[in-house]
């Protein structure tokens, strides 16, 4: 159950807090009130998508919180599977920051949005105007009536099974191909391969040639560098080179330090300064004898590099990529040449997943023609109450083509009037009719739902008077037993409500703020005569209000 919520900068509220009852609560206010940014925040700190733009103006994040006690075994068994420590009561919050990023925590432990998400589907159904949409497109139709079958279970296992046989039929295709095409296609991959099989391609090959065709084409002023850096360390047979200077200079130190001890440690520095560049001068010596290229090794550098050039183009621009697709290749030359035994091997399988898939849509079409049997009935009785008696009430299970939910067309019909041929429910009804409709089969599959608290948004839209009140005494009956929270517009669904909440919207300091304030008797006696009468409140109004909340359960808190 949801015990209260609080909400900082969303929107136009900066800061609000509802405390929320078991049973039966309602929240009114003037259209444009902030009653639909409430219901985003629920859903908010539920996990569903949200966007940074939805929080208010000036403010650098924004901060949803809701409290959950008397928590189901479902919940429980989530929070579990999470590691999240509970008993029997959870904290859920979450903050949306301007640069986009989100913060979730529950019961003070940091999760990701999906993992919210995972354990918000379990603690709130949130039913809206779209839900009553829902009856305008057929295809949502069979979800109501599995619901109630309770195929849940059998129904995953048809979507495997259908995944599977659309994933075999596809391995099957790709197999049977004829003849000639197979011909073709070989001969196309038998090139390839040789063509990569004949270079022997090595990682790192044509990055190691690219160096060597730089080194070939500036191959005189390397020799030439190193030409200066020899002679500039061994000198010529006129001059000293450097090493030499620098082994004078340590054996001079040496005699220094006969005297002066302090030279000794520079001394040997400087010798092992020349043996190092005697070392490096035999090195430059080496390099320039290896740079006696023969022409024969250049062409070569350039032929390959040209050869790999034209590969890269084909196959990959690296060798690794080329490699990769010489075994794609091969694997495919492979699965060809084995392609007949496969075949055979697929039609077997094919022909299995397609009986085990006909006896499972079977399954499905003999639970949903015996529940929607049941449905129809529980469903008019609902209706009979909700003030629409002539209103037939058909659920059409027909054959179809198999698909992902099964091989049935499901369609609920009706017939507003006495007399007339049900006809699609898309076709014929009103919005109120639909409100009620979807109240209906709300309450028909209540006992299948086990979420503790359902929020109603403007469910009642399209209805009034006699109607309406029958709405709020289904809304009550809802209500036992678990908690509902419903927005309205109409006076008779708020007069029935165990906890009233006022949405106000207000502008101080040139600021639009909306407030929420839980309201006693006194209040709810004139929001419900505003409802009625507008915004001139008359002494009869308020009379009207005060017995319309005598004669309901909801007097005071």
């Amino acid at each position: 159950m949801l015990q209260s919520l609080k909400i900082e900068n969303i929107a136009i509220i900066e800061k609000a807090e509802l405390t929320l009852s078991p049973g039966f609560n309602v929240m009114t206010g003037e259209t444009g009130a902030g009653k639909s940014i409430i219901i985003d925040s629920i859903n908010a700190v539920l996990g569903e998508r949200t966007s940074k733009e939805i929080i208010r103006t000036g403010a650098s994040s924004a901060r949803v919180s809701a409290m959950f006690t008397d928590l189901n075994g479902r919940v429980g068994s989530v929070l579990d599977g999470l590691e999240i420590e509970h008993d029997g009561e959870l904290l859920i919050q979450r903050t949306i920051s301007a640069d986009g990023k989100n913060s979730c925590r529950l019961n003070g432990s940091p999760v990701t949005v999906t993992m919210l998400k995972a354990v918000g589907r379990e603690l709130i159904n949130i039913h809206g105007q779209h839900d009553s949409q829902s009856l305008l497109s057929p295809e949502k139709h069979v979800t109501f009536i599995d619901s109630l079958a309770g195929n849940d279970e059998l129904r995953q296992s048809y979507a495997e099974e259908y995944r599977l046989g659309r994933k075999l039929r596809k391995e099957l295709s790709e197999c049977d191909m004829d003849e000639a095409e197979k011909a073709r296609r070989l001969d196309v991959l038998q090139f390839q391969i040789d063509e990569l099989t004949q270079a022997e391609l090595q990682p790192g090959e044509k990055d190691e040639l690219a160096a060597k065709r730089a080194l070939f084409q500036n191959l005189e002023n390397v020799m030439r560098s190193l030409d200066y850096a020899y002679t500039a360390l061994s000198g010529t047979e006129d001059d000293a080179g450097a090493r030499q200077n620098v082994s004078a200079a340590a054996d001079c130190l040496d005699e220094a330090a006969e005297y002066f001890e302090e030279m000794r440690e520079p001394a040997a520095w400087l010798h092992n300064v020349s043996y190092e560049m005697q070392e490096v001068a035999s090195q430059i010596r080496g390099a320039f004898a290896s740079l006696d290229i023969d022409e024969s090794e250049i062409e070569y550098t350039e032929e390959r590099l040209d050869l790999l050039y034209k590969l890269s183009r084909k196959y990959g621009g690296t060798e690794e990529e080329m490699l990769l697709f010489l075994d794609n290749a091969e694997r495919e030359v492979e699965s060809i040449t084995l392609s007949d035994e496969r075949i055979e091997t697929l039609r077997v399988e094919i022909a299995g997943s397609d009986q085990r898939l006909r006896r499972l849509a079977g399954e499905l079409t003999e639970s949903r023609q015996k529940a929607a049997s049941a449905f129809e009935t529980a469903v008019k009785n609902e209706l009979r109450f909700l003030d629409m008696p002539g209103v037939t009430f058909k659920v059409a299970v027909e054959p179809a083509a198999y698909s992902q939910n099964g091989a049935d067309a499901v369609e609920f019909l009706i017939s507003a009037n006495a007399g007339e041929t049900p006809k699609p429910i898309a076709k014929i009804a009103s919005g109120g009719e639909l409100s009620r409709i979807m109240l209906a089969i709300k309450n028909v599959l209540s006992d299948r739902d086990e979420v503790a608290t359902l929020i109603f948004d403007e469910i009642d839209t399209g209805i009034s008077g006699r109607a309406a009140q029958k709405v709020a005494q289904k809304l009550l009956e809802v209500s036992k037993g678990r908690q509902v929270v419903c927005v309205t517009h109409l006076a008779q669904i708020a007069a029935k409500a165990d906890a009233h909440m006022l949405i106000q919207k207000s502008v101080r300091d040139g600021k639009t703020f909306t407030d929420v304030e839980r309201l006693d008797f006194e209040g709810r006696k004139y929001e419900i005569a505003r409802i009625n009468g507008g915004s001139e409140i008359t002494e009869i109004q308020l009379k009207n209000a005060e017995e319309m909340l005598g004669a309901s359960r909801g007097i005071g808190d």
